[in-house]
């Protein structure tokens, strides 16, 4: 039996269940064993000797870690201290953009960086913001910057397809993109890059390093932004192919309309160009951009951002572009505008500018078919021919260009305005102008019979008609209508070269003009624009044309006008009655002679025909009353065409493109001198024996009596 001290309560029989018997027993005091009491074993030493690289390894990531972080604390604050207000990052651009509108104030085309105006996340429309997001950063507004599931996944995409962990897909958020577009806050500095290509090239480059800053900057861009600002700065920067820089003046390029009104088609159209702008541009890739869009649209509902039927009908209606983007139309005019206007205000411009044009897009639209046309049906598909159409205004006011057989180009080589070619009997009309300004009608004669004449340092030279016959004495008339070179050669000689080369100089021909007798048959050279806008002259009644293209130049949002037309009705170069007279020689060259084939049936036409030595070029140059059309066919290396000349090709596209036109506007009758002379001259031929036309007495007679007329 236990005792108890006083005081001391009495165990529950539960407790003395639970108590072991040796632990009711008093327990002994424990004797520790010394730890050097057994020698070390080689497992051990082993064991500790592997650990040490784990050890060291472990020492030095957590300390590199910690050390890792306060850098990237240390960056993030400065990136956000440096980071400016957001509204200064929506336009980024060096240089500015040009928008050229037609004769009727509707876009056409634009050059340099197009920029549509300020859209933001709260503005644009919905379906292209959930588009945006769907396809691009479906976590945008839920992470802080960074999508390491996103970055992973692209890692894994990359090296499965053989690249490096860092080319291709990126796992960029939206936000690291804004960063990237924003060149990470580093502004161009023509010291540093010396293209703006360049400026951009190095703000995508994809090394590791770039890489962590452009991660660092996007959590500054989080932390001092809010997710719609980042979103427009996003909406506004990106490039969407064309020249088209930001969403809205993407969706005016394709669609004709601001990217608030744009429909789910659309939305997702846009959307998907951020994956390849450039190749993917509708304008140039229509299926491309189309087949793009439908894997937005699935996208888009497979994030519930639209229903099963929203995403069907967007399929079945795929997005179409505007009429101006579909044509296309106008590029070698829009070239021309920018190679000519104010250079500050076109190629440099720094600014947004609008230009009013004299382009009318209907008539562009007529002579690119026309071309299209008559070269799919009357020129072999291997052949290197070349075209160039103008379409004018008899005030030099020029409604169409074509300046190659690719009318969709643009940056190309201009044939109506830079290709400088010899004019061939195109150039005729001025050798008759000067005749008909001293007096002479189209009804006096001369004779086309064989002449020799002795050219300084080259000899005799006999010229011939181009079917090597001769007509005998013919009319003026007769001799323009059928391009009889000797009856040309002789009028010149008659009236000087000087006069003659004073009337095509005064109409507008500003090459320097041939010295010789071959002067009167086109040896010299010109463009297809100089030789339009003469002949316009021609029609207007015999005053001097400059053509010109812009109407008015002013900046983006002012109405007040920087610059005017520089062209238009100038001196007056032939009387009227002259020019009347010249009109109904021309006249009869497409009723009767070589331009017969421009002919179109109830339509009072006037032109001319030109083919140079060889068959080298080929023109024809026309007009109604109401337009002016110069072509020229050849090839660019010089050599020869093939059963080719001014009456034929080049005709022939005339009379399309004029037909085309005619639908529209029916022309007036022209103005032109229709009576006969009641007492026709005959200019007596050239005496061989003398080969002068100048100490012939007969003509030296009559040459006398026209300057006493005169």
């Amino acid at each position: 039996m236990t005792t108890r001290k006083k005081g001391e309560a009495a165990p529950l029989k539960a407790d003395k269940r639970n108590l072991s018997p040796k632990k009711m027993k008093k327990s002994k005091p424990v004797v520790r064993k010394s730890k050097n009491t057994k020698p070390l074993g080689s497992l051990y030493v082993i064991r500790r000797i592997s650990l040490f690289p784990i050890r060291i390894i472990w020492a030095l990531t957590w300390r590199l870690t910690i050390v890792v972080n306060i850098l990237i604390v240390l960056g993030l604050a400065y990136f956000a201290i440096n980071l400016p207000d957001s509204s200064t990052l929506i336009d980024g651009r060096v240089k500015g953009s040009v928008t050229l509108l037609d004769r009727y104030g509707k876009v056409f085309a634009w050059r340099g960086d197009q920029f549509g105006g300020v859209i933001t996340a709260d503005s644009v429309s919905p379906f292209l913001k959930n588009a945006i997001v769907a396809t691009e950063d479906k976590r945008f507004f839920n992470h802080l910057g960074l999508s390491p599931r996103g970055i992973a996944s692209a890692i894994r995409i990359n090296l499965r397809s053989g690249r490096g962990p860092l080319s291709g897909n990126g796992g960029s958020t939206i936000t690291q993109q804004t960063a990237k577009l924003i060149c990470l806050g580093e502004p161009y500095n023509k010291e540093i890059w010396k293209t703006e290509r360049d400026y951009e090239r190095s703000c995508r480059r994809t090394t590791l390093w770039r890489k962590v800053k452009e991660a660092t900057f996007a959590l500054a861009m989080e932390a001092m932004y809010s997710k719609d600002e980042i979103l427009t700065i996003y909406l506004n920067r990106a490039f969407l192919g064309a020249g088209a820089r930001g969403f809205e003046a993407a969706s005016q390029r394709y669609f004709g309309k601001s990217a608030e009104q744009v429909n789910i088609a659309e939305a997702a159209m846009l959307a998907g160009l951020l994956k390849a702008p450039s190749r993917l541009a509708p304008t140039d890739n229509l299926s491309g951009a189309r087949a793009r869009a439908e894997i937005v649209i699935d996208l888009m509902r497979q994030q519930r951002f639209i229903t099963e039927t929203e995403a069907s009908f967007a399929i079945m209606r795929p997005a179409s572009l505007s009429s101006a983007a579909t044509a296309r139309a106008g590029g070698y005019f829009a070239d021309w505008i920018m190679a000519s206007g104010p250079i500050f205000f076109t190629r440099n411009t720094t600014e947004d500018v609008i230009i009013s044009t004299t382009l009318d897009q209907t008539i562009q639209i007529a002579t690119e078919d026309a071309v299209r046309e008559i070269f799919n049906k009357k020129i072999d598909i291997k052949s290197k021919a070349q075209v160039a159409v103008i379409v004018m205004s008899a005030d030099g006011a020029v409604r169409a260009m074509v300046g190659g057989r690719d009318t969709k180009t643009t940056g190309a080589f201009n044939r109506a305005t830079q290709a400088k070619r010899q004019t061939g009997s195109a150039f005729k009309p001025f050798v008759y102008g000067a005749a008909l300004e001293l007096g002479y009608t189209p009804f006096d004669v001369v004779s086309d019979t064989p002449i020799t004449y002795n050219i300084p340092g080259s000899g005799e030279w006999a010229p011939k008609n181009y079917n090597d016959e001769f007509a005998g004495d013919v009319t003026f008339t007769r001799a323009l209508s059928e391009s009889l070179n000797i009856p040309a050669i002789k009028i010149s000689e008659h009236v000087g070269r000087n006069a003659v080369r004073k009337i095509a100089s005064d109409f507008g021909i500003s090459n320097e003009l041939a010295n010789g007798p071959a002067l009167a048959l086109g040896a010299s050279e010109s463009t297809l624009i100089e030789m339009t806008g003469a002949y316009a002259g021609i029609l207007n009644g015999g005053s001097s044309v400059v053509p010109y293209g812009l109407k008015e130049l002013r900046l983006q949002g002012d109405f007040t006008p920087l610059a005017g037309r520089s062209g238009g009705i100038g001196e007056r170069v032939i009387n009227e009655k002259s020019a009347k007279a010249l009109v109904f020689m021309m006249y009869q060259v497409v009723q009767n002679g070589t331009g017969r084939r421009a002919k179109i049936n109830g339509v009072e036409i006037a032109g001319k025909t030109g083919t140079t030595q060889s068959s080298r070029d080929a023109w024809f140059i026309g007009f109604t009353s109401d337009f002016i059309i110069g072509v020229w066919v050849g090839n660019d290396d010089n050599t020869p065409l093939i059963g080719v000349t001014g009456g034929t090709i080049p005709a022939d596209i005339w009379r399309e493109t004029m037909a085309n036109i005619i639908d529209q506007s029916y022309p007036l009758p022209l103005a032109m001198n229709r009576g006969q002379s009641r007492n026709p001259r005959s200019l007596e031929p050239l005496d061989q024996s003398k080969k002068s036309l100048s100490k012939n007495t007969i003509l030296n007679t009559i040459w006398e009596v026209l300057i006493g007329e005169n």
